[in-house]
Formats: C-alpha cells, sequence, structure tokens
C-alpha cells in the first residue's frame, strides 16, 4: 500500500529537516532585534541554510511520522518517500533542483534502510526537530564502558624536559578536500554547496573567480595545490612520523560514488607516499568524508553491500606500506588501529564517525559502535602496565560527538591521564583546542585536544598544515607536545605574482604563520598553559583577537566580540559535549551554540 495522501506544507518540511538538512549543515540561530548575531556560532555552519522551523507543531510532527513509519514498513513505498524529500527539498530552496535529486537518490537506499531498522518513535524523531517538549531522544540513551577494577596511578604534573634532549618532529595533515573539478576562472559565488568547479559558471566580476592556487570561499583545492603542500612539507623535513587525519574529497557530497571516493583515497595516498619517501611512516586516521554517502559508516554489524568493507579495504591495501598486518585487520574491521610508534610510545587510531550525530547509522544502535572505545581502554590499560605513552589521533573531535560517547571518552582520558599523552583532531577547518579537566571538580586540566587547522581553503581560507614539536626518543621522555606551528600559502600573494602581473606565483611561498609559544608568550603547551591562556583571553582582549585571527589562519574579515567571543570560550573549555551545553545554556544561548556546533559538516 502506498502512502496516505497526506499532502501538506507541515509534511514536506519535517522529512527535509529530518532527512536532507543535515547533509548541509545546520540552520543559523533565528535572530531577533534583541540579540545580536552569534558570530562565532554561524563558523560553525557557513554552508547552511537559514530558515526557521518553529511553524512545525508537536502534533503534526509526530503524526507526519507516524506516517512516514507505516510507510516505511514496505520496501515499495522507498521510491516514493525518496521523491517526496526530493520535493520538499526544492521547494524549501534548500539546494537548487539538480543537488536537491542526486542528493537524495544518492542518500534514500542506505538512509531508509537504517531508518527501518531503528527504534526511531515519532516522538522521538520529533524531539529533534521541535524541542524536549514534544519528547524525548531516546535513541542515544546513555550508556557506560567498563573501565578495569586497577586503582589510577598517582598523577605527577607535567614539567619540562631539560634543555637540550631530543625532540620528535611531527608533520601533521587533515582536511585536503581535493577537488578533481576545481576550475580557474570559474565563478566563487556559485548558487550550489561548493563553488570553482567547471559547472560553476563564470563570476560577475573578476575578483570572484576561482584564483590558480585557490580561493577565499566555498571551494576546495586543486590537486596542484595539494601537491604544492607536499612538496614543501618534503623540503621542510626530515620527518619523524607523520599524523593524517582524514577528509580527501571534495564537498561536493550530493554526487559521489564509490568508484570516485577510492580513486581520491589512492591519489592522495600515493602522492603522500611519493613526496615523503619510504622512510617517513604514516598514521591516517579515517574522515566524515571518505564514505559516499558522506557521514555514513555502519557499524560492523551491517554486512554485505551496505557495510564499509569497500572502503576500509581499499584503505588496508594503500596504508599497507606504513602499518602491520595487526593494525590492518581492525582497520578492516573497523577503521581504527594501534601501532607502537617506538619503544616506549604508541599511537591509537580512532573512527570518530562511531560518535557522530550524522552518521544517521547509529540510529539502529549507538552504543559503542564496535566496541571501540572497550578497545581503547584494553589498548591503555595494557600501555599503562607497561609503561608506554599513548597518542591518540581521529577526525571528529571528542566534544562535538553524541553525548554518551563524548562522556565516556572523557572518563577514558581522566582515568588514563599519565598514559594519553596527545590527542589529535581536525574536522573543523580551524586552529583551535579543547582542554579536559578532572571530573571530582572540572578545575584541574588534565589534557588538551589539539584541533588543527585544514589544508584546504573551504570556507573561506589559506590552505595550512600542522608541525608538532613532541618529547623525543629518549628514557623516560613524557612524549607531551612541547611546541607547535602552523604553515599557510598565503592566497592573495600566491595569486598575484608582484613578477608577473595578472598571474599567478609559478613557486608559491609556504610560510610560518605562527608558533605557540612565541604568539602567546608561554613557556609550554601544557593543558595547565591551555587552560591560563582562556583565561587571558577574557582579561587581555588584544590576545584573544589575536587567537581569533590565528583560528582563521591569517585570513578573517571581522572581530570576535560579546557573544562571539563567550561562545568560543565555551566551545574552548568543553573537551566534552556536555560541558558544552551546560556552558551554552549558563550564557543564555538557549541550546543554539551547541546545535551548531554538533551539526558542523566540514
Amino acid at each position: 500500500m502506498g502512502l496516505p495522501a497526506v499532502s501538506s506544507t507541515f509534511r514536506l518540511l519535517t522529512l527535509a529537516l529530518f532527512l536532507v538538512l543535515p547533509l548541509f549543515g545546520t540552520s543559523h540561530p533565528v535572530q531577533t532585534k534583541e540579540r545580536p548575531s552569534l558570530v562565532f556560532m554561524e563558523q560553525f555552519s557557513r554552508q547552511a541554510v537559514g530558515l526557521n522551523w518553529k511553524n512545525i507543531t508537536c502534533p503534526v510532527c509526530k503524526a507526519v511520522f507516524a506516517i512516514l513509519d507505516i510507510a516505511l514498513l514496505s520496501d515499495a513505498n522507498e521510491e516514493r518517500v525518496a521523491y517526496m524529500v526530493g520535493e520538499a527539498c526544492i521547494r524549501l530552496h534548500l539546494a537548487d533542483e539538480r543537488v536537491c535529486r542526486e542528493i537524495t537518490e544518492l542518500f534514500r537506499s542506505d538512509f531508509i534502510r537504517a531508518l527501518q531498522e531503528s527504534l526511531l518513535w515519532p516522538s522521538e524523531a520529533c524531539a529533534v526537530l521541535v524541542g524536549s517538549s514534544c519528547g524525548k531522544f531516546d535513541i542515544y540513551a546513555p550508556w557506560n564502558i567498563t573501565l578495569p577494577k586497577v586503582p589510577k596511578p598517582p598523577v605527577t604534573p607535567p614539567s619540562p624536559p631539560k634543555p637540550g634532549m631530543p625532540q620528535s618532529r611531527v608533520l601533521f595533515l587533515t582536511d585536503v578536500h581535493w577537488d578533481q573539478e576545481y576550475t580557474v576562472g570559474s565563478s566563487a559565488d556559485c548558487k550550489d554547496p561548493l563553488c570553482c568547479r567547471n559547472d560553476s559558471g563564470s563570476p560577475i566580476w573578476r575578483r570572484r573567480e576561482a584564483g590558480y592556487w585557490g580561493t577565499y570561499s566555498k571551494c576546495d583545492l586543486p590537486l596542484w595545490t595539494v601537491e604544492n603542500l607536499l612538496e614543501h612539507a618534503a623540503r621542510s623535513g626530515p620527518w619523524d612520523w607523520v599524523y593524517w587525519t582524514g577528509d580527501i574529497p571534495a564537498h561536493n557530497v550530493w554526487s559521489q560514488t564509490r568508484k570516485q571516493q577510492l580513486s581520491e583515497l589512492t591519489v592522495i595516498s600515493r602522492l603522500i607516499h611519493k613526496h615523503l619517501g619510504p622512510n617517513v611512516t604514516v598514521y591516517p586516521a579515517v574522515g566524515n568524508h571518505e564514505s559516499t554517502p558522506v557521514n555514513s559508516f555502519p557499524p560492523p554489524f551491517v554486512r554485505g553491500n551496505r557495510s564499509s568493507a569497500w572502503l576500509y579495504n581499499t584503505m588496508a591495501k594503500e596504508w599497507a606500506p606504513w602499518l602491520p598486518e595487526q593494525a590492518l585487520n581492525t582497520l578492516r574491521y573497523g577503521g581504527f588501529y594501534t601501532v607502537e610508534i617506538q619503544p616506549g610510545l604508541r599511537v591509537v587510531s580512532l573512527n570518530m564517525n562511531f560518535c557522530a550525530r550524522e552518521n544517521f547509522w547509529l540510529m539502529v544502535n549507538s552504543t559503542d559502535p564496535a566496541n571501540q572505545l572497550q578497545w581503547l581502554v584494553h589498548i591503555l590499560q595494557a600501555s599503562e602496565d607497561k609503561g608506554e605513552k599513548v597518542h591518540i589521533i581521529g577526525h571528529i573531535p571528542p566534544g562535538l560527538c553524541l553525548g554518551s560517547w563524548s562522556w565516556n571518552y572523557y572518563h577514558i582520558v581522566n582515568r588514563y591521564e599519565s598514559t594519553i599523552t596527545g590527542q589529535f583532531f581536525g574536522h573543523t577547518h580551524l586552529d583551535e583546542f579543547q582542554v579536559f579537566y578532572d571530573e571530582a571538580t572540572m578545575t584541574r586540566p588534565l589534557g588538551v585536544a589539539f584541533i588543527a587547522p585544514s589544508v584546504t581553503t573551504y570556507i573561506n581560507l589559506n590552505p595550512g598544515y600542522r608541525v608538532y614539536l613532541v618529547d623525543g626518543d629518549y628514557r623516560g621522555s613524557s612524549r607531551l607536545v612541547l611546541d607547535h606551528e602552523t604553515y599557510i600559502l598565503n592566497l592573495t600573494e600566491a595569486n598575484h605574482s608582484p613578477e608577473a602581473r595578472g598571474h599567478p606565483e609559478p613557486n608559491p611561498k609556504w610560510t610560518l604563520l605562527y608558533r605557540a609559544t612565541e604568539a602567546y608568550g608561554v613557556s609550554s603547551v601544557f593543558p595547565s598553559d591551555w587552560d591560563g591562556l582562556i583565561r587571558t583571553f577574557l582579561s587581555d582582549d588584544r590576545v584573544f583577537q589575536k587567537f581569533w585571527y590565528l583560528r582563521h589562519k591569517g585570513h578573517v574579515s571581522e572581530p570576535c566580540k560579546e557573544t562571539c567571543k563567550t561562545s568560543l570560550l565555551c566551545f574552548l573549555r568543553s573537551g566534552r559535549y556536555s560541558e558544552l551545553e551546560q556552558c551554552d545554556l549558563l550564557n543564555g544561548f538557549d541550546g543554539n551554540l551547541a546545535r551548531a556546533a554538533r551539526k558542523t559538516l566540514c
């Protein structure tokens, strides 16, 4: 039996919001005369469409999802449901007709299958759309990992190594986002979610055309810029090792295929190997854009063609020169692994897609997907027993994860604070951090998640990469991060050579934007230093505005004042999502900051 004929604007609004809008980001907070725009929150949702969903009432929402639940009992209705979502996307102007049709078709099979297998009730769906007054979102109910009954060892505050001790230089790459269809001279201001492409049209005026090396707009990078970065990084070595935290494909999420995703994974993996050389080991992590549909990472209980085997198996093949067989086995299983880097230092690469609300497969079961966190506890306990130090790498910062996942991860970091000496993430495309505090008082800083800037320009940024200086390979080394540097390609200079007027620089210069200890006037970059820096931001706006400028890789159009500053300080203190929510509500943002941060789709 087909869908009942209940054609209404409300149904289209609800279905489109639930199925389509998360693919493009989240809506901007509703602005009123009494409240200024939350600039920081808009940074999280730059690619979003501003919509007001407050006209949807709770009874109407529940009625619509009751109809949807009935419809999805039959596979025959899949095509009709997908057609309706496409129509809603078009009518609401979430994107043009071509993008709406293609993204609906791309997502329809996997999303509807996940929805059929989930425990999503109308009240739960409407709790997401309308608010907690309309129901409770039990689909992501709380859960706990199990910690060993081994007592936590006494904590020794970190201290700088003696002068002259060895240091490790670690190259960090994240969010490459290579666009195969990047076209020099195309429009940087198109109607699609991604511009500077061969179908973006011609610019109205020359200053808004796609530049040779990249563009300040909603554009990703051409391959020659990625390769130029790798050539520069190779010359800037030697590197002791490399961390690479994913997001290889461009943001054309409505038109991607598995063949394309695998091709881009292969090309970039081999380019990194080619330019950095066979003697440099790279430790990759899986980004949310590696799959198609984007964010679609079914846990291992999903088998067959819907599983992620097509992706993980190719990763294992391409990354085999860097990873041992045992690591490749868990990579094939769930996209995560652990490797001993040097005696006394281990890296754990997490698949952070198992913590992401945008991963619709978690509607089926969000309780520690793939048992990844329980596995992490096992690795950390074994490392503690052996006296090893551990670095954790991943794509999405833990403070932006699902509430229970984030809470459990925070709990693990608290328990193993003496073992975990570095946390490294990407995803936001910005240069920032999140501090972890002891759970007993939430005042003593015990960890920091470094969030590195993107290689890509998306959105309105210079291309960049990060270098970490880590306490080196010697007996008794803390393996802590001692400093870090950010390098950028200034597009204004690179695209306009003074020698050849109107033409790009043939050999652009990647330059040091800043070194953390020098920029902020600190002697170290331990957790207590970042906590102290947050306090300095509160008392000295000059230092904060410098951070705001560096956070955007040296390209920012306006300062961050008042509400923007308060909300950003919330983010920096929030190593777990519940702290972001609490800070959000205490400062009167009505949950908007947390929602905007959570739904970022970089």
